[in-house]
């Protein structure tokens, strides 16, 4: 009896256990669970910055403006027109001064001493420069005094500027242009006869200057080939006579012209003749 009874006893402390475990645990799910009430807003939050009447409003980025040919022109259009310009330069150095029958000379003269590429392109290309901008030189001065410097000082409007500023470059190319050479590309342009030199268009004295450069410089580097091809015939010669037909002339000409060419100062004698061939404006 006494057994049944602890036994009973037992039974209900875990029931009562049991159910206070879950009535607890139920409580902390539904606080847990529960929807959090709003909280108010924030006098801060709700109430708009009222504006300092005192600040003043700040201006918007203006965008400087320029006259190009009498006309307004924004400084990004007038950056976009320099940067224009500037891709033109090579050929305005090809076509307008005295560069391109400098070269042409120089690379037919390394080809008659047989030297293959040397000296190398760098190097003419440094000397042609060097050299053109010498014979030029009057020819800049007299075009920044003109025309450049007055329209940087603002003295000058565009047009004006680029009408004096070529005015120096057209009376050299007149200089060296040849008559026939300008009356062919007048013709192909369909302009002309010109009453005064003032009267030529400035692309069609441009490119006949060009060919005429072309042509002054084939005739001067002929004139220089002369005496490199009496070498060369001069050593062939003396190797078939002596029945060495297998040996090439070349390899025994080459010594011989880059030795007559030293001892003769020839560098000295081709740019001085270069410099001299131009007529004076």
């Amino acid at each position: 009896m006494t057994s049944r009874l602890s036994t009973l006893r037992r039974w209900a402390t875990r029931v009562l256990l049991a159910a206070a475990l879950t009535v607890t645990t139920g409580a902390a799910f539904a606080q847990a669970t529960a929807p959090a009430a709003p909280r108010a807003p924030l006098a801060q939050a709700t109430t708009p910055a009222a504006p300092d009447a005192a600040t003043p409003s700040q201006p918007l980025p203006s965008v400087k403006v320029g006259q190009v040919g009498g006309q307004p022109v924004s400084m990004p259009l007038q950056v976009l027109a320099l940067m224009t310009g500037i891709t033109f330069l090579p050929a305005a150095l090809l076509g307008l001064t005295a560069f391109t029958r400098i070269i042409i000379v120089l690379g037919l003269l390394r080809q008659a001493l047989g030297t293959g590429q040397t000296p190398g392109n760098q190097v003419l290309l440094a000397l042609a420069l060097f050299l053109t901008s010498m014979i030029m030189m009057p020819v800049f001065d007299q075009s920044w005094a003109q025309g450049i410097a007055p329209y940087l000082d603002d003295q000058i409007d565009f047009k004006t500027a680029w009408s004096l500023a070529s005015e120096p470059f057209r009376g050299f190319m007149l200089a060296q242009v040849r008559q026939n050479d300008l009356m062919t590309f007048a013709g192909l342009s369909h302009t002309g006869p010109y009453a005064t030199p003032q009267d030529v268009p400035f692309g069609v004295l441009a490119a006949s200057f060009l060919t005429s450069e072309l042509k002054t410089a084939f005739e001067i580097a002929f004139l220089i080939y002369i005496p490199f091809v009496i070498i060369d015939l001069v050593v062939a010669s003396v190797l078939m006579s002596m029945g060495m037909m297998m040996l090439s002339p070349m390899l025994v000409s080459a010594p011989f012209k880059i030795l007559l060419f030293v001892l003769v100062d020839g560098w000295v004698l081709v740019v001085g003749s270069l410099a001299a061939s131009f007529n004076p404006v």
